[in-house]
């Protein structure tokens, strides 16, 4: 009984602090996405005015005439591939999924000032 209750503990103690992967089918939030791999940059409000996003020349995601001359297309390849023309913005494409960049694309859309 008491083997069975260490397991049960250790079993409770790894579910509660190891990272949990999100299960097949499961689609993130944009905002969660948005939260964990562009917040640090572009700001909880799109406009890059944190310190990393200052020293990396962020762009700012809220101008209204940058939402209007930029295409979902080169959002969606800026997220892929990152862009080093302006600032220094790395590549997602090997940690998201194509249909979680389309969702960031969205949120990124929503952002205009």
């Amino acid at each position: 009984m008491r083997l069975y209750s260490a397991g049960l503990v250790i079993l409770v103690f790894l579910s509660l602090f190891a990272k949990a992967e999100p299960r097949p089918g499961y689609a993130r939030p944009a905002a969660q996405l948005y939260r964990r791999y562009c917040i640090s940059c572009h700001g909880s409000d799109g406009k890059s005015k944190t310190s990393k996003g200052k020293y990396s020349h962020a762009r700012d995601l809220t101008d209204a005439d940058w939402q209007t001359d930029v295409s979902d297309e080169r959002i969606f390849n800026s997220i892929m591939n990152g862009r080093n023309v302006r600032g220094n913005m790395p590549a997602f494409g090997n940690k998201l999924k194509e249909d979680e960049i389309n969702r960031l694309v969205g949120l990124i859309r929503g952002l205009k000032g």
